[in-house]
């Protein structure tokens, strides 16, 4: 079998799992990696890093949940509800986090990165909810995978132990890793996230069989500006049919909702280089997952206000087409989706009357109301998927966490 990814060949060679204990989604993962390990054939490397050196590096706030709009913040608790309780683990938030972790990831270099160990601090972080850095609960925690504790509490004090972990870190920095869990797949190829693990085997995607229940509804806000949104749009029409779900596309101003929230225009610029570099690959990364064109804009960020007002000037019955059109057109096609030349092309013979409509105050206020009801509804970035005017999920990478629940 070939691996979906260009650069990656089958089976792989290596596979090293990066790892703080204070990430809620290296918990989740560590949950996962041992079974992905095992379909791939190779043994896991576990290898621990100090994820506050890592935010230092980046210069990401210590705190990065707190620094998150309210509405980003109660999507990321229930983001991870959702995860836990499709992994059918325990996973309770501890009142004090992020706690202290140096010393348990040193201890856990002390036991020479037993998986035991690895496992026992990711239990009493995220299911006691117990001081990682308490020498008792280290004690008990190495102790209980048959480890000297006396022993590993001595060794977490020497500079020997504290001089492997900054080394570890700065390992980890160099090669371009800005949070966890991070994946090395044969030395070279890095993921991150838990939600990534089906990149991290290679394979090829296999669609779900279709199973339409019927009887859902699912909101998609998007704007032709995102890369994950156009992703998603390539992908809702297929979802709905294997669901039965019934399907409401609601165009929006990205840029004006990210005024409203306080939110940089672009996130992707504003993010660290390194993990910029992640996210562009990863972008490509998904379109080969999906089998999807996709090429990155020479003109980025794009203004999208007179593409999204003609799709809203537009008939009901021709919307469709003319969203997946300008969706290509600008992140297959590098075209400039902000020119009426280029905006006539893709609207027909009638594009002279449309775009004259984009102009019109009825129009205007019609994709400003939208933008204000988007917000209203606690979406702060797209592509936003709100099932049954309830459950909110964000990002294109939800869209299994979607399925599921439009399964029930």
């Amino acid at each position: 079998m070939e691996a979906f990814e260009t650069g990656r060949s089958l089976p792989a060679q290596t596979l090293d799992f990066w790892f703080d204990y204070t990430c809620p989604y290296a918990y989740l993962a560590s949950t996962r990696i041992r079974n992905v390990a095992e379909r791939m054939g190779v043994p896991v490397s576990y290898r621990p890093l100090l994820l506050g050196g890592v935010f230092a590096a980046s210069d990401v706030p210590q705190r990065l949940f707190a620094s998150h709009a309210p509405a980003k913040s109660a999507h990321g608790a229930a983001d991870l509800e959702r995860w836990a309780h499709r992994l059918g683990i325990t996973l309770r938030m501890p009142a004090g986090h992020p706690m202290r972790s140096v010393e348990a990831l040193r201890a856990t270099l002390a036991c020479k990165i037993d998986p035991a160990v690895v496992d026992g601090f990711y239990r009493a972080y995220w299911v006691e909810g117990a001081p990682i850095s308490d020498p008792a609960v280290i004690a008990r925690v190495v102790a209980a995978a048959g480890h000297d504790a006396e022993e590993v509490l001595a060794a977490i004090a020497l500079e020997a132990t504290k001089d492997d972990l900054r080394r570890r870190t700065d390992e980890a920095i160099a090669l371009g890793i800005f949070g966890v869990p991070a994946f090395v797949v044969d030395g070279a190829h890095l993921y991150w996230g838990q939600d990534r693990l089906a990149f991290v085997e290679g394979r090829p995607r296999v669609e779900p069989p279709a199973s339409p229940r019927g009887g859902h509804t699912l909101d998609v806000y998007w704007d032709f500006s995102s890369p994950f949104a156009y992703l998603a749009s390539t992908q809702v029409d297929a979802l709905a049919h294997r669901t039965g779900a019934k399907v409401a596309w609601h165009p929006m101003l990205l840029g004006g909702l990210f005024k409203a929230l306080g939110t940089p225009d672009a996130p992707i610029l504003a993010a660290s280089p390194a993990k910029q570099r992640y996210l562009m690959k990863d972008m490509f990364r998904w379109a080969e997952y999906l089998g999807v064109p996709f090429r990155f804009p020479s003109r980025f960020p794009m203004s999208t206000v007179k593409a999204l007002r003609a799709y809203l000037a537009l008939p009901e019955e021709r919307r469709a087409d003319f969203r997946a059109r300008v969706f290509r057109a600008y992140w297959a096609e590098d075209l400039d989706i902000a020119s009426s030349e280029v905006l006539s092309g893709l609207i027909g013979p009638d594009a002279p009357a449309i775009l004259a409509a984009t102009e019109t105050d009825a129009v205007k206020l019609t994709l400003r109301k939208a933008t204000e009801d988007a917000a209203a509804r606690g979406v702060f970035g797209t592509p936003t998927f709100i099932v049954d005017g309830k459950e909110l999920f964000w990002g294109q990478d939800r869209l299994e966490l979607v399925e599921t629940a439009l399964r029930v």
